[in-house]
């Protein structure tokens, strides 16, 4: 390794030590810097982006192990190395289980203190190397709002309105429309953005540990509990916490969650009320008023999450945003993949259009990811799409209706083609319309 680019700082109280070893550092190229106190250690720490820290354990006001725990705060990525005498290698290996890298006894020997070193500046490296790569899958992994459809501009535009707020939100929408993307949008261009957003999908969790899960609990409140541990709602605080498909939490549950909007305290499981400042996002692809009325969720919480309610659409409701975002999706992974794809063929562009997205845009976003993955071009063609979705015949049926033909006589019309169309699947025929399965039975059995 390259040591020219790297900075050491160099902490003994022992003048001639301290100019011997920064001879030896400056002979391997590296930049040193020198301190005689763990005080003036911590200062320069705060100064200069320091790589290593070799010190000494022994010495007057901060010795090793405190300096340790100071630059554990002021400079965390820094790799500190200890220098011990006979008879402190208990403490050294104390620091080492305290986040040290290492440590050398004295008198220390120039090639086996080189070498250390130039591990320990190997290590801290590859922290910040890995670090990057993260904080840059991280920002191209992250989902954006995207979209320019009229129907989709007027969700967003409300969702850009209630964001600065404090109040509620009720997000509903089919499966896979993005009810997670807007809830943090919402929270990104609130002013809690710089504080904790919680997302919680309380249909993935049991409802034995559901519960637990969002509340927490106390040591002993249940059997296993062997200590006390912070739930969603806890990490949330002073942020947002997200409930995903909030109409499967049980009644007990409904409660609770009941109680923190009203109060706004959070209370463990075995444990008292505390204060709780957070903000609650929930989402449902039901009918909340419906699960009302059958008794499966209670009336007063839903009249606590119906402050503002965002409906997102489903994407056949908004096929001009096809295009922008399979244009997002193609970046996004061919990023995250290392892959060099950058574009689409207009036949493969049209198949897309043309189809009609039980799945939404979460349907969408899968099928561009294999593609990008799957992909033998940099320009992805009618071939690279699934092949449910590639042989889908598209629909370019016309019906003429007279002027002055009965709406009852127009409806059925069109939901009879529609279906001929899918072969009578009522189900896919609803997408298709953009109504309820249930809708087409009702309207067949009256219109019959």
């Amino acid at each position: 390794m390259d040591l020219s680019q790297t900075t050491i700082l160099i902490v003994d109280d022992d003048q001639n030590n301290l100019l011997a070893l920064e001879k030896v550092f400056i002979r391997e190229d590296m930049r040193v810097l020198a301190a005689r106190t763990g005080a003036d250690a911590v200062a320069a720490c705060r100064a200069h982006n320091v790589d290593v820290v070799l010190t000494d354990m022994r010495m007057p006001g901060m010795d090793g192990l405190a300096l340790l725990e100071n630059l554990s705060t002021v400079s965390p990525d820094s790799q500190v190395v200890l220098m011990t005498a006979y008879g402190t290698v208990e403490l050294a290996v104390e620091a080492i289980k305290k986040g040290a890298y290492d440590f050398v006894e004295k008198p220390v020997k120039r090639a086996a203190i080189v070498k250390t070193v130039r591990r320990a500046a190997e290590k801290r490296q590859l922290v910040m190397e890995n670090r990057t790569l993260k904080e840059r899958l991280q920002t191209v992994a992250r989902r954006t709002v995207v979209g320019n459809s009229p129907v989709f501009r007027r969700t967003l535009e409300t969702a850009a309105q209630a964001a600065p707020s404090v109040a509620t939100i009720l997000i509903t929408g089919e499966s896979g429309t993005g009810k997670e993307v807007i809830a943090r949008y919402i929270h990104e261009n609130s002013a809690r953005a710089n504080r904790p957003f919680v997302a919680v999908n309380c249909a993935a969790l049991p409802e034995s540990i559901l519960e637990a899960e969002l509340f927490g609990y106390e040591e002993g409140a249940f059997t296993g509990a062997v200590r006390s541990r912070d739930g969603r709602f806890a990490l949330a605080d002073g942020g947002t916490i997200f409930l995903d498909e909030v109409a499967e939490m049980s009644p007990p549950v409904q409660v609770k969650l009941l109680r923190i909007l009203q109060e706004r305290v959070v209370e463990p499981l075995g444990g008292t009320a505390r204060p709780l400042d957070v903000r609650v996002l929930a989402a449902t692809n039901r009918d909340l008023e419906k699960e009302v009325e059958k008794g499966a969720f209670r009336e007063d919480l839903f009249y606590r999450l119906n402050v503002i309610v965002i409906d997102m659409p489903p994407l056949r409701q908004r096929m001009d945003d096809v295009p922008v975002l399979v244009d997002a999706f193609i970046r996004r992974y061919a990023e995250l993949n290392g892959r060099k794809v950058d574009g689409m063929t207009r036949a493969a562009m049209e198949v897309l259009t043309g189809y009609y997205w039980p799945g939404n845009v979460r349907e969408l976003e899968n099928v561009i990811e294999r593609a990008v993955v799957l992909a033998r071009a940099p320009v992805l063609d009618v071939d690279d799409l699934p092949a449910k979705i590639a042989q889908e015949e598209r629909y370019q049926g016309q019906l003429t209706i007279s002027v002055g033909t009965p709406l009852d006589e127009i409806e059925l019309r069109v939901i009879r083609e529609t279906l001929r169309h899918t072969g009578g699947d009522k189900k896919r025929a609803a997408q298709l319309l953009g109504i309820a399965a249930r809708t087409i039975y009702r309207k067949l059995d009256a219109l019959e």
